[in-house]
């Protein structure tokens, strides 16, 4: 098998949320479905002084995020029909809409909010690493829009060589299912599961 993995370069991210765009957009997804996300990550204090100035330690960058396509995914555990399931040749993750019954146990369970339930169509959707894309040799969507290249997408092996898995906050530790999402950091990122790191545009992303 082949398994295919995302890569994030936070040190060229601006947040723009071009590649959220371009996947809904391609994907033609409803008000409220979003297959990628953009999250804004803050952190820090701003103080006063005595003499009226003020020092910050206010710092922010974004984590462009979709399925992480994990080897070892919550939603397909969960899922009662089998809709929810690892393509053995790739290893992306996808939903057979035949079989789903829009139970939303996938959303549920995953750390990472990818599976949404669709309610107009009765069924989960999500990220499918535009599959039909990569079977013809091409890149998904998201990763091909993004005007800082801070996207990638390719195997496990190529994707290795160019950041560490899904170590940075907001996300939880990688050992939960084993992702296959690896991130270059910016300078500012903090690690995994650091509550100090906020998440401030919550409505966009959950």
């Amino acid at each position: 098998m082949t398994q295919y993995a995302f890569h994030f370069d936070g040190t060229r991210c601006t947040g723009c949320k071009t590649c959220e765009m371009s996947c809904k957009d391609y994907k033609d997804t409803d008000l409220g479905i979003a297959y990628r996300k953009v999250y804004e990550v803050t952190l820090g204090d701003t103080k006063k002084a005595d003499d009226g100035t003020f020092t910050t330690t206010c710092v922010s960058y974004p984590l462009s995020m979709a399925c992480n396509h994990c080897d070892n995914p919550a939603c397909t555990k969960v899922c009662p029909t089998g809709a929810m399931h690892k393509d053995g040749e790739t290893g992306i993750v996808s939903v057979d809409a035949d079989k789903c019954i829009g139970c939303g146990y996938c959303h549920m369970a995953c750390p990472y909010n990818a599976p949404k339930v669709d309610r107009e169509k009765g069924h989960s959707v999500k990220c499918d690493g535009c599959a039909e894309r990569v079977a013809k040799g091409e890149k998904p969507v998201c990763v091909e829009a993004c005007p800082a290249r801070a996207l990638d997408f390719g195997t496990v092996d190529e994707m290795k060589k160019t950041g560490e898995q899904a170590n940075i906050a907001p996300l939880p530790d990688k050992s939960y299912t084993d992702p296959n999402f690896y991130i270059k950091p910016s300078e500012d990122a903090k690690p995994a599961g650091d509550a100090a790191a906020k998440v401030v545009n919550p409505l966009e992303v959950m």
